[in-house]
């Protein structure tokens, strides 16, 4: 049996080195939150701290109407886990009862959002209908967004919930991610001072822990979704551990800014910041990274800090998953796969919401399959077996002619045989054209306005579709202000022009009728710019449907100037029947679905004055390209 109170001592050779030069060292300005202690937390399901040792019995039940565990588990509570630096965590341990004779992997899910089912984060408030996951298909000990103690330790696995520095019980501050970037003389020992990396050196020394255990067979995998899916890549971009043998990052982001805080450029979906920061508890205080957006606005060094470094990832496999109905994890998920530089890689674009993706059977049997592969060192055809990527494309609900592609094997992604093909925009009759369009014409929406918008329609003559990346370019003004928030979203279209939703879960009533929420619903990819931003375009680093904007200077726009803006998409993966199509949409504000009921905006998150003025036609080449994929 473990102890409740064991001190680690780093390997020889473990990186890092006692943290002198802090985050605060680095950035004399930065913002740090006060927390309210998770006992006082109003929706922090805190339990008491209780540090034990408990058999759960075969049969046993959380509570009503909750799954039962199917095997015996050895439950050890509140293992206290001491960090380089003295920083105490706290850990749940869950293990099969035979792993004191027979050496287990272990599981190890990373976040500050609790444990084991004390997070304030529940799937009846945060999803319509539970994000379709009933209510008996998880046991409650499973840590928000993370694979379930009932359901691996009968797989022979060992589950480790822990709670994060500075949350829960666990000691210091909670931090978001980071990286070591200093300047070029500064030698690689001082970078990895920076408390920027102290997650990732807590990850690696949990790992470290979670190796010495008797019942450990020295083999470790990490898993689970959102954050516990960026601290994944954010460990294996910038630290290796012999005992970590795979990864699992089901939805994740790499660019804090570009992704999260700061899409375009422009400040991102602040209600649900104030939702995530809100449901934090700890002793002491949480890093207010979204914060620092109003003081540095552009991306700058202690923005780079937090990017990571996906490039570095190598010599780990990585089973990535995406999908399209994320506001956060879509683009960054990809790029962890196309960026990341081991071999071992494979990626699942799947239709659903990532929850309800997480429990479905089919795909624990998958997980399964692959962790034993590379954390038991099955020989099991995983590598065979399964193709670099398995493609979604979404049929959208009450489009009976164009059914959802699920997981069709292809060899990499973006797809090799994509077409790129151009359509130019004709706001005379707000359709999207084959070829240029020679009169010239402009209309114009009110800027700061959640109802506005100028839509263009393209149909398709014969079943497409389009999976990749896609890219408008726009001609814009505007009279009464220097600069502008520019929005455009591909939505789909039925063959009589009714927009069309997808729902991402099984749902007991029709679409029509489930609450509009981007977790159970996808309307299509969005891009994002702010027009002063457009200066800091880097050709470089851009291709021809994803511009790559710095983030680093600005310009504004003289008020009445016509300026042309390039606005990268997200990711697209949509099927349609002949006479369906697409709708792009131009607005002044975001046009996501919000989260849940605390993310619904009463008036638009943009900075924008006035009307926005487009134009098309003649030397206004306003166009819209997207990939289309050739059928077989």
């Amino acid at each position: 049996m473990a102890t409740t109170d064991q001190t680690l001592t780093p390997s020889p050779g473990a990186p890092g080195l006692p943290a002198k030069l802090k985050l605060q060292d680095r950035f004399p300005d930065i913002l740090y939150r006060k927390l309210t202690p998770a006992p006082e937390h109003p929706h922090f399901n805190y339990n008491g701290f209780n540090p034990s040792t408990q058999v759960i019995e075969k049969g046993h039940e959380r509570a009503p109407g909750r799954r039962s565990f199917p095997v015996e588990v050895i439950f050890e509570r509140d293992i206290t886990i001491t960090m380089r630096d003295g920083i105490k965590l706290y850990a749940d341990v869950f293990r099969p009862t035979n792993s004191d004779s027979v050496k287990v992997p272990a599981l190890l899910p990373w976040s500050p959002y609790g444990k084991t089912g004390t997070g304030p984060q529940d799937y009846d408030f945060m999803a319509p209908f539970r994000a379709g996951i009933a209510k008996d298909a998880t046991s409650g000990y499973e840590k928000f967004e993370a694979p379930d103690p009932a359901e691996w330790c009968q797989r022979g696995y060992a589950i480790v919930n822990v709670d994060a520095r500075g949350a829960g019980h666990s000691e210091g501050d909670i931090a978001h991610w980071g990286d070591q970037v200093f300047p070029q003389n500064l030698s690689w020992q001082i970078l990895m001072l920076t408390q920027d990396i102290k997650e990732a050196e807590d990850i690696y020394d949990v790992i470290e822990w979670c190796s010495r255990q008797s019942w450990c067979s020295r083999s470790v995998g990490m898993a689970g979704n959102s954050w516990l899916a960026i601290s994944q890549v954010n460990f294996a971009s910038r630290l290796s551990h012999p005992a970590l043998k795979a990864l699992a990052p089901w939805e994740s982001y790499t660019d804090p800014y570009r992704d999260f805080v700061a899409r375009g450029g422009r400040p991102h979906i602040a209600k649900f910041h104030k939702m995530i920061m809100d449901g934090f508890a700890g002793p002491n205080s949480v890093e207010d990274m979204v914060a620092m957006l109003a003081t540095h606005p552009l991306y700058d060094d202690y923005w780079e800090a937090k990017r990571l470094p996906v490039e570095n990832t190598a010599n780990i496999p990585l089973y990535i998953l995406a999908s399209y109905s994320s506001m956060f994890h879509s683009r960054g998920s990809l790029e962890t796969f196309k960026v990341a530089q081991t071999k071992s890689k494979w990626l699942r674009i799947h239709p659903y919401q990532e929850w309800y993706d997480l429990y479905r059977p089919e795909v624990t049997n998958d997980l399964q399959k692959y962790f034993d592969r590379f954390c038991k060192g099955i020989e099991n055809g995983w590598e065979d077996s399964t193709p670099p990527v398995r493609l979604s494309l979404l049929g959208f609900d009450n489009s009976s002619p164009a059914k959802t592609v699920l997981e069709r094997p292809e060899n990499e992604y973006p797809l090799a045989r994509q077409q790129l093909q151009t359509f130019y925009l004709d706001i005379s009759n707000k359709t999207l054209n084959p070829e240029p369009v020679a009169t010239k014409s402009s209309d114009s929406y009110k800027a700061h306005d959640l109802e506005a918008s100028i839509d263009f329609v393209l149909r398709f003559d014969n079943p497409t579709e389009l999976a990749g990346y896609s890219k408008v370019k726009l001609y814009l003004s505007c009279t009464e202000h220097d600069d502008m928030d520019v929005v455009v979203q591909i939505r789909k279209i039925d063959s009589k022009g009714k927009l069309l939703q997808h729902l991402n879960y099984p749902c007991p009533v029709p679409v029509e009728e489930v609450p509009d929420f981007n977790t159970a619903k996808t309307l299509g990819p969005q891009g994002f710019l702010r027009a002063s931003h457009a200066v800091s375009l880097d050709p470089d680093s851009s291709c021809d449907v994803k511009p790559f904007y710095t983030h680093r200077l600005r310009s504004p726009i003289k008020p009445g100037t016509i300026v042309p803006l390039e606005i990268g998409i997200w990711p697209i993966g949509m099927v349609f029947a002949a006479g369906e199509g697409i709708m792009l949409r131009i607005s002044g504000h975001d046009m996501c679905l919000p989260e849940t009921g605390l993310c619904v905006l009463t008036e638009p998150e943009d900075e924008n004055v006035g009307n926005h003025t487009i134009y098309t036609g003649g030397e206004y080449d306003s166009s819209l390209i997207i990939p289309i994929i050739p059928l077989v």
